[in-house]
């Protein structure tokens, strides 16, 4: 099969890029920029220069294609701006697969879910959940779904984790290098679900061969491993004090992470496991923290401030 990718280039996207290949599928790629291109031409696949914003361009790669992958997602843009280029893109891309019976997976997250218990695929996404700017994507995918197209929703755990210091965690990382403190909130018994990329890749290689129009699956690994854990191995590793951090102060020191960092939101994936014979099977996040990959390249600067900041 010749599948389009949309973030291709991306952290996820190019260990999807190499699974699909490895798996006998042809991959072209959409690249915004020469070094995405040349990264996607690196790995083997054809590229296809353009912007998540050219909807006519993703009309056209997706026609020429035989199933989509929607990987892509305008992260750096205000909130209601990036979830409208998603839900744009998605129609887009339904439109030119429309009465094919082709495959298109697009990206959501669990954290479209109600908080505070186990989050399941057969439940609802929720408009006022923590991710709720992917719910106008998960409608638009499963609408494409009654127009002919085998359309299928990934949700992702928050967590996505591999020896590259990436994501929510390399995030946490950077947090406490910089303030000098490896910190949770509450009693730091919030549970994130985690998935190491490579079982994230073989999940949408999976998806995009066999998975059935309409149907939400999970790309959760470990159902929940708790921020306190995460933030011991962070100070463990850092050599830095692992401390409560006060509601009050929570914007101050998580940033832009600090809604994340309150939310308790464990999810399952037995459902998606038994559909698709998919079993994930690489280490979890707190054995990659475990190794230190994740630490490479912190500043000595930042190590001997945090010292400091102890004192």
């Amino acid at each position: 099969m010749r599948v389009f990718v949309t973030g291709a280039s991306g952290f996820i996207g190019s260990a999807v890029v190499t699974e699909l290949i490895g798996a006998g599928h042809q991959v072209t790629g959409l690249a915004r920029s020469p070094s995405a291109a040349a990264r996607l031409s690196a790995l083997g696949a054809q590229v296809a220069a353009a912007s998540l914003s050219d909807l006519d361009a993703l009309r056209a790669a997706a026609a020429a294609s035989g199933g989509v992958i929607h990987l892509a997602y305008r992260h750096g843009d205000p909130a209601e701006v990036a979830a409208e280029a998603d839900r744009a893109a998605i129609e887009a891309l339904g439109d030119a697969l429309a009465g094919s019976g082709r495959p298109l997976v697009v990206t959501s997250g669990t954290l479209v879910l109600p908080a505070g218990r186990v989050g399941t695929e057969r439940d609802a996404a929720n408009p006022g959940a923590p991710a709720a700017t992917r719910v106008p994507g998960e409608q638009a995918a499963l609408a494409a779904a009654g127009r002919g197209v085998r359309a299928s929703v990934v949700r992702l755990a928050p967590c996505v984790h591999d020896a590259e210091r990436r994501g929510f965690a390399g995030t946490l990382i950077d947090i406490a290098a910089r303030t000098g403190v490896a910190g949770y909130l509450g009693d730091g018994s919030q549970r994130w679900p985690t998935l190491h990329r490579q079982d994230a890749a073989r999940l949408y290689r999976l998806a995009v061969e066999t998975a059935p129009a309409g149907l939400v699956l999970h790309g959760v690994a470990e159902q929940g491993v708790p921020l306190r854990s995460i933030a011991a191995l962070i100070g463990d590793k850092l050599g830095l004090p692992v401390r409560q951090i006060p509601d009050a102060d929570a914007g101050v020191h998580f940033g832009w992470l600090a809604t994340l960092a309150g939310t308790d939101a464990p999810a399952s994936s037995t459902v998606t496991q038994e559909l698709l014979s998919w079993q994930p099977a690489h280490p979890g996040l707190l054995d990659d923290l475990r190794h230190g990959h994740f630490f490479e390249g912190i500043p000595v600067l930042a190590r001997a401030q945090s010292e400091e900041a102890r004192r």
